[in-house]
Order: C-alpha cells, then sequence, then structure tokens
C-alpha cells in the first residue's frame, strides 16, 4: 500500500470543516458497496478490479471503458481525487475520473491517447458526457498533453461545480470546461434524461490500461463524513451495462 502524501493529510484538514470529506484507501480484502460497469456486453469481466496489496488494482486490455463506481445518485457538486500508478499499456488508451454517474450515464475527465472520443491523434486531456450504453456523448473540452509515465504514482482531481468542470494531474490544471447547455432547458429536453448530469456518485475509469489507484478523497457538502481509513459508502450504484456478475 502506498503511504499517505502529506498533500492528503493538509487537504483533509483543510476542508474537514467546510465540506464532508469520504475517504477510501482501499484496506480491504474486498470491494464491497463498490460496482463495476462496462460499456458493452461483450467485454464483460468480473476480474477486472481486485485489492492487491491495500491497493485497487484494475486491467483493461481492451478498448472500451470499464468503470468501477460508487457514492450515492443525489451527490451534486464535489471534487474526487486518488493517486494513480499506470503499470501497463496495452495499446492507445486512457486512464480517467467519473463524476456525477446516473444509471448509465456520467461525466469523465480523462488523460489518454485514444482517439475516441475526439476522433484526433496524440496525447491529450478529455472532458466528456455520456450515456455508455448508447454510445452516445458530448465533448465538453480537451487539450493537448502528455500520458501519465508508467509504474509512476500520480495525483489526478476533478471538480464538479454545476456545470463547470476542472480537471487538475499532479497539482497542475490542465483542463477547464462547461457544459454549456446545462441552463438550456429546451436542448435538456432535446438531448434527454442521461444527458442532464447533475448529480450521481463517481469513479475511476480504464482502456486498454493495467493500473493501481490509492487514496481516494470526495469532498463536498453533500458528503457525508466517512472516516479515514475504512469507510461505507451511502448507497451502491446498482445499475449496471452489460451482463455482468456480480463480486
Amino acid at each position: 500500500m502506498r503511504p499517505v502524501i502529506i498533500g492528503l493529510t493538509m487537504f483533509l484538514l483543510t476542508f474537514s470543516a467546510l465540506a464532508g470529506t469520504f475517504v477510501e484507501k482501499f484496506n480491504g480484502r474486498n470491494l464491497d458497496g463498490w460496482e463495476q460497469l462496462i460499456q458493452s456486453d461483450f467485454e464483460a469481466n468480473p476480474d477486472s478490479w481486485e485489492i492487491i496489496d491495500g491497493e485497487l488494482h484494475g486491467t483493461n486490455p481492451g478498448g472500451l471503458f470499464r468503470f468501477l463506481t460508487m457514492g450515492d445518485e443525489k451527490w451534486r457538486n464535489y471534487t474526487i481525487e486518488f493517486d494513480v500508478k499506470p503499470l501497463q499499456k496495452h495499446g492507445a488508451g486512457s486512464i480517467g475520473i467519473a463524476a456525477r454517474v446516473h444509471g448509465t450515464a456520467a461525466i469523465v475527465s480523462m488523460i489518454g491517447d485514444a482517439p475516441f472520443p475526439l476522433d484526433e491523434d496524440g496525447s491529450h486531456v478529455v472532458c466528456f458526457g455520456g450515456a455508455f450504453h448508447d454510445n452516445n456523448f458530448w465533448v465538453f473540452g480537451s487539450e493537448v498533453n502528455s500520458l501519465l509515465k508508467l509504474k509512476r504514482w500520480s495525483t489526478m482531481k476533478f471538480q464538479v461545480d454545476e456545470n463547470v468542470f476542472t480537471f487538475w494531474i499532479n497539482g497542475k490544471q490542465v483542463l477547464k470546461a462547461t457544459d454549456e447547455w446545462a441552463n438550456n432547458e429546451d436542448a435538456l429536453k432535446a438531448k434527454g434524461e442521461a444527458f442532464q448530469f447533475r448529480t450521481g456518485g463517481v469513479g475511476v475509469v480504464i482502456s486498454s490500461y493495467t493500473a493501481r489507484f490509492d487514496n481516494m478523497v470526495i469532498t463536498g457538502k453533500d458528503i457525508s463524513n466517512q472516516g479515514q481509513f475504512s469507510v461505507t459508502p451511502q448507497a451502491k450504484l446498482a445499475t449496471t451495462w452489460g451482463s455482468l456478475k456480480g463480486f
């Protein structure tokens, strides 16, 4: 298990009085309260995620997204942060953070060199929302950025604040995007409920990577304080896409 960094401790002290803080350090032997979501039936694999040495280990040799999610579908504005160490890259792929996971929809900020959802070459960060079961997506913004280094820990942070989405890597803001249609009722009706992205849980996302995750911190006024070393989610997200067995 990776040692807790000083920055994480300062983060907790700074924000504990201002908002609820939920911490997951993956110290347990199982993933109770977490739900695996897979983009397509034919890539379903219930063994994509496991706990190894007090860290979350995820593997996805394919190109489609695999999520591990938790939280309350009523969460609205919050920040999610965690440490990630890519161990192996299996091809053009991405590593990311999911927010406002609700049913089959989510907002994702990720870093990678997969052409989806931008349909372009090169490494980049991108923020987009989508109804993954329908393969229907809306890109909010993107920037050119170098990839995470293999076998080295990095920190990823994603904030959702109403219709503004901000993404940091190793303390540096790499993307700030806006859902321009969030306050347009006619546009929301046209896009449908799956594209309103107003509330939902959180998750980690991988495609064509094997990676380790640790020291997850979620902070926001809707978040209940859940201890620093072992936590119980407020509500398990029961929705999955694909024919998927439980853990």
